[in-house]
């Protein structure tokens, strides 16, 4: 009787088991921070074919599911996947292949970067990025003659920390024809005494840097790759890539399709014919993994560089105000082509003045309330008259924290005691429209997560300077903050409905930190370290 009762029992379990549904993977022994619109918190949740089936409590998902793998989370913490809403991912993992600039405090600590550099080396253009005199004792733009000496006959371009300025020696503007008196609308060509100092300005840029020869598709693969690498180290699992060419699009499509390249990408065109050409043929790109449905437009230049145009002179450059790359008309053309064809219309604006007649031009084509999600990327320095604009027409500002704390030891001096106070204004933006997506702008900034969210709740600098934090008035809360980090970018790219929350249907994009950045010590922020990154329910980094 006994052993009949038993064969009874195990078949009942056998036919139970059966009946249940399948589960890939089961995480459990966790504080899962949902970013649902009740910012609710789980246990455990399960996914299947790279998607969250459930979430709730461990045992009931036990009950429900059969599990083919479970991951204990020792009481950590999980956060959907970060989305970087502004970066430049395919520029940054180029620049991991060139001299690094950044830190560096002073010119000749960037000659020798440059010379350890070229010595291992030794054929083709010298190119880097990140300087930036204003961390130097002398802030002023720095002369080529010491590039002239040491390279002679090899051509070398070394681009500010913002990406809108760049020195280069005489080979290097002898290859692009740069010669005294030249002139380049959207741009600067300095002279000094009646020579070049090697200094150009925003499209001058250009000039040189049309000569540097393309990047090979291998080179590109190890490029992406080393960057998808450090990437998934700090949690990003997302990132918008702004202005690429169409070409480099089917690169990443053919990566991404053969398994090369794993991230998310969010990629807007920048503004060039053959791009537009591109998207009107091919319509909006997407798949899990890709997303192209934006035109990437600068209207001015960066602030550090005085390349921002503004609405009065620069405090300190009387007589000065900055330009605009193009001209309006030719940003009116491109809102009224954009708004005929449905697609989403993303304007790089750091100035007043900038940011004024892109909004006054958004504006005319969106007609009041819209769903369209028009960004203005970087939203940085906004008179205060012009701020109801955002939320008269439901134009999103996509900002970067760390500006603020990059920029603030010398914003004031540029932009003068009162109008600084409507530069970084998050919390003011934010209120436009009730949300704001989060970014880097990385490589002008590091690829950190963490001192994205750091800079946004504490305005402060790693060095923990102000005392007393920066412009705190305009700092976000720390649920504001991860909301701008995850679903809120994920709206910026019109995909909040398949990630970045942690709900049933949306994809099991997740990382696991060691401590609970909601409720860490500010100063010990900057400290936290990614455990584990999923993309898909598939692990892609595991800290060593």
């Amino acid at each position: 009787m006994k052993k009949l009762s038993l064969i009874i029992t195990l078949a009942y379990c056998l036919l139970a088991c059966s009946q249940k549904n399948k589960a890939d993977l089961l995480v459990y022994n966790a504080t899962i921070y949902t970013v649902d619109p009740s910012f609710s918190t789980v246990e455990a949740m399960a996914v299947k074919n790279g998607k969250i089936i459930a979430i709730g409590k461990k045992a009931d998902l036990e009950e429900k599911y059969t599990i083919k793998e479970k991951l204990d989370a020792q009481g950590k913490f999980i956060y959907p996947g970060f989305i970087d809403a502004h970066a430049h991912f395919v520029s940054y993992g180029l620049s991991l292949q060139r001299v690094d600039l950044n830190g560096t405090n002073n010119w000749d600590e960037v000659i020798e970067r440059v010379k350890a550099f070229a010595a291992l080396n030794k054929e083709g253009w010298i190119t880097g990025r990140g300087w930036d005199q204003n961390h130097w004792p002398v802030k002023e733009f720095p002369s080529n003659e010491k590039l002239n000496e040491l390279f002679p006959d090899r051509p070398v371009l070394l681009t500010r920390v913002d990406g809108h300025a760049a020195i280069v020696n005489q080979k290097a503007l002898e290859l692009g024809n740069v010669n005294p008196g030249d002139s380049i609308s959207g741009g600067e060509i300095e002279v000094k005494n009646g020579k070049l100092t090697g200094i150009l300005v925003d499209n001058a840029v250009e000039l040189v840097s049309a000569h540097i020869p393309s990047p090979s598709p291998e080179q590109y693969k190890k490029a992406l790759q080393a960057a998808e690498k450090n990437c998934f180290a700090v949690g990003l699992t997302t990132i918008d890539d702004c202005g690429l060419s169409f070409n480099t699009v089917d690169m990443i499509r053919q990566f991404q399709s053969n398994g090369d390249l794993k991230m998310r990408l969010y990629i807007m065109l920048s503004d060039e014919k053959a791009n537009y050409d591109y998207l009107e043929k091919n319509g909006i790109i997407k798949n899990d993994r890709l997303n192209v449905r934006s035109i990437k437009v600068y209207a001015d230049g960066a602030l550090g560089s005085r390349g921002a145009c503004l609405l009065q002179p620069y405090f300190d450059k009387p007589g000065w105000s900055g330009f605009l790359l193009s001209s309006p008309a030719h940003f009116d053309s491109v809102a009224n082509f954009i708004s005929q064809k449905g697609w989403q219309m993303c304007t790089h604006a750091i100035g007043d003045s900038g940011n004024r007649i892109m909004l006054n031009i958004y504006a005319k084509y969106l007609k009041g309330k819209n769903d369209l999600r028009w960004r203005i990327e970087h939203a940085q320095v906004v008179n205060q008259n012009d701020f109801h604009l955002f939320g008269d027409y439901n134009i999103i500002p996509s900002v970067q924290p760390t500006h603020a704390t990059s920029d603030m030891k010398w914003a004031g001096d540029r932009l003068g005691p009162e109008r600084v106070k409507g530069a970084y204004a998050y919390k003011q933006l934010l209120q436009q429209n009730g949300w704001i997506p989060l970014g880097t702008d990385f490589p002008v900034e590091d690829i950190s997560t963490f001192k994205t969210f750091y800079a946004a709740v504490v305005r402060k600098d790693a060095k923990g300077w102000p005392a007393n934090g920066f412009q705190t008035e305009n700092a976000l809360s720390r649920e504001e903050t991860l909301r701008g980090m995850t679903i809120w970018a994920a709206k910026a790219n019109f995909e909040e409905n398949e990630k970045g929350s942690l709900e049933k249907g949306k994809f099991a994009d997740f990382v696991i930190l060691d401590v609970d950045i909601m409720k860490e010590v500010p100063d010990k922020l900057l400290e936290v370290k990614v455990w584990k990154t999923f993309v898909g329910g598939e692990k892609v980094y595991e800290r060593k």
